[in-house]
């Protein structure tokens, strides 16, 4: 008598998937990763909101001042050397050996070199933070201590340039393992270098924040060149060879290519930038507080940026398989862990303000009893304004697999500058709402960007299941 086969040989064990189980996985595998680098990445400036929110309500609005400046144009180098990633990609995808070694190399140099240069050229603008800061009718003492404190972080510029160049050009060659750990040693140091610079024997105040960043870049980029000299698949690309030699011709090609998205990045950059300079002629309180908001709001965001990074490489997948049905399910997964993880940031927001506050900012330290209401009334607003944030952030990674860019900026440009910003000051100073109203212009400008970016998206994926040479828009 032959025995009935067992449940585990014939497969019947095995739970049943489906194709959206399958993306879901598949989502959540790639966005890990990605996440936790913009995570590390972002948490220099987070830990440095802390140091500065323990030395009371004036430091943590001079400190917010310069780094939004910083960042403005920062955001702008990033655009300019974050063209070395796909150059890299192309080199090693058209050819393998030595040839495509060469290319990584004056790609890498080239990269360098941009980065350098534009240090130069920043670094003046930087030095004269203060008086350009007083011309914006900032308060005297909070525009000096904002003088002081970027006189020290604009050295941060040419190593943070530098590592986002060799990041670049290690994910391209697919070996985001050393910069990602790198990344993650480089938070709590930061932490612990400028506490001790700060409350410390150095005893530096404000500047030690700013030093403890500086020294932290520094050693990051000077770890990753170490490791990249020592690991023998990453050393025959030979990266560092001749660096002191400029070509003129690869020098070019990263300017070209990553030129377009220094201008986007400066345009979406300058939003947040004007907002905190126009919180700060509502005063030193309301500053901080927003400061404090931005600070919470980012650090939510960091999580969608990375889910839309990975949209962007599922979607480019089915897009250039022709596979509608898996480009619109990587889509709508993406969407809807976007939105979720969003809906529970707003819901934490709205639940637990206080204790999100204090984790940037002491309660017994100068002037923080006053920012702790204001600070928790912005955070209502930023509660609506991290949902639509989370929608756009992976609609625009999405739309980005379908190669569809030029749209899409458009429509944020559109919604920032032509509803956010005008709405935002009629609301701040016409209404009399102060920096409420900046919020609740966000929030509308950011509404329609979302709303806009996700219609765009329902339209092409339905309709379009091209290959990859088909520009949309």
């Amino acid at each position: 008598m032959t025995s009935a086969p067992s449940l585990a040989a014939t497969g019947l064990d095995r739970p049943p998937t489906s194709p959206w189980w399958d993306e879901l996985r598949a989502t959540l595998k790639l966005s890990a990763p990605l996440v936790l680098i913009n995570l590390a990445q972002h948490g220099l400036v987070a830990s440095n909101a802390v140091l500065l929110g323990r030395l009371g309500a004036e430091p943590i609005a001079a400190g917010a001042l310069a780094t939004s400046l910083y960042l403005l144009l920062f955001i702008g180098g990033i655009g300019l050397t974050s063209s070395v990633a796909p150059l890299v990609a192309e080199a090693v995808g058209r050819d393998s050996g030595a040839a495509a070694s060469g290319a990584v190399r004056r790609t890498v140099r080239a990269g360098l070199w941009v980065g350098f240069l534009v240090t130069l050229v920043l670094m003046p603008v930087l030095w004269f933070t203060e008086d350009l800061l007083l011309l914006l009718r900032q308060e005297p003492a909070v525009a000096r201590d904002a003088g002081t404190y970027m006189r020290v972080l604009q050295w941060w510029m040419f190593p943070a340039l530098a590592f986002m160049v060799l990041k670049g050009a290690l994910a391209a060659l697919q070996r985001p393992g050393p910069p990602l750990a790198v990344s993650l040693i480089a938070l709590p140091l930061n932490l612990a270098l400028g506490a001790f610079l700060v409350f410390g024997p150095p005893d530096l105040g404000i500047a030690g924040v700013a030093l403890g960043t500086v020294l932290t870049e520094f050693l990051a980029l000077a770890a990753l060149v170490l490791v990249i000299r020592l690991d023998r698949i990453l050393h025959r690309h030979r990266m560092f060879a001749d660096l002191w030699r400029l070509d003129t011709e690869p020098l070019a090609r990263v300017v070209r290519v990553g030129l377009p998205m220094g201008v986007a990045g400066i345009a979406e950059a300058g939003l947040f930038e004007a907002a905190t300079v126009a919180m700060g002629t509502f005063g030193t309180v309301p500053l901080a507080a927003h400061a404090i908001t931005l600070q919470i709001a980012a650090t939510c965001f960091m999580v969608p940026n990375g889910i839309g990074q990975a949209a962007t490489v599922r979607v480019g997948r089915a897009y250039g398989a022709a596979d509608r049905a898996a480009l619109r399910r990587a889509g709508a997964v993406a969407l809807w862990l976007g939105f979720g993880f969003m809906v529970a940031c707003a819901l934490v927001q709205l639940l637990a303000p206080r204790t999100l506050i204090g984790l940037f900012l002491d309660a017994g330290a100068p002037g923080a009893a006053g920012v702790f209401p204001v600070a928790a009334g912005f955070l209502i607003f930023s509660a609506l304004f991290a949902i639509s944030d989370g929608v756009q952030s992976v609609a625009l990674g999405a739309l980005r697999g379908l190669q569809d860019t030029k749209v899409p900026m458009l429509i944020a440009l559109f919604g920032y500058w032509g509803i956010g910003v005008p709405l935002g000051a009629a609301l701040a100073w016409g209404a009399g709402m102060g920096g409420c109203g900046i919020w609740a212009g966000f929030c509308a400008g950011l509404l329609v960007v979302s709303v806009a970016l996700v219609i765009r998206w329902r339209r092409l994926s339905a309709g379009r299941a091209r290959g990859p040479t088909a520009q949309a828009g």
